[in-house]
């Protein structure tokens, strides 16, 4: 099954923004950005616009499903 991956963290470093200054930004709490950025926690589609406006990028540059399992032809 495919995982929500984020770049969220190396976004924040290339600022050097907390969590906190993020998470005011987007009206959530600091702990939702922590668990976003550690893949607990999967955005809305408004605050994954919301993260992604921040930074100047798309959802799609912020965000990507990858795949846990290896895929094998039998």
């Amino acid at each position: 099954m495919p995982r929500l991956t984020t770049k969220i963290h190396e976004l924040r470093r290339e600022k050097n923004m907390q969590q906190a200054e993020l998470a005011e930004l987007v009206g959530v709490r600091r702990e939702t950005i922590g668990n976003l950025e550690n893949g607990k926690y999967n955005p809305s589609l408004k605050l994954a616009m919301d993260i992604a406006k921040v930074f100047g990028k798309t959802v799609e540059e912020v965000f990507c499903f990858e795949d846990d399992e290896e895929y094998t032809n039998n």
